[in-house]
């Protein structure tokens, strides 16, 4: 399996195509909005694998060139994980 295949497998398997009800969507997300089903956005899986690799790519940048990152959670449930991946990347 291809590594796209792959992490687009692990995207949908956590629940990460799950956007906004409908009723709360911001217009200018419509590009990245796939489909909705139930009222609920449904993400564009290709364009978050997109976003992901120039995200990593651009990290992959700062850090070599000796800067830190800042990783930043906005949900409770992902503290723990938040913080798990900054002490093994050494990050603040």
């Amino acid at each position: 399996m291809s590594d796209q295949k792959s992490l687009a497998k692990e995207l949908v398997e956590a629940g990460v195509i799950f956007g906004q009800r409908r009723s709360s969507w911001n217009p200018k997300m419509k590009p990245y909005i796939f489909a909705t089903k139930n009222g609920v956005s449904i993400i564009d899986i290709k364009e978050t694998i997109k976003g992901l690799l120039l995200a990593k790519k651009f990290i992959t940048k700062v850090v070599a060139s000796g800067k830190d990152v800042c990783f930043v959670g906005t949900k409770r449930q992902a503290r723990g994980a938040v913080e798990q991946y900054c002490t093994e990347c050494k990050m603040p």
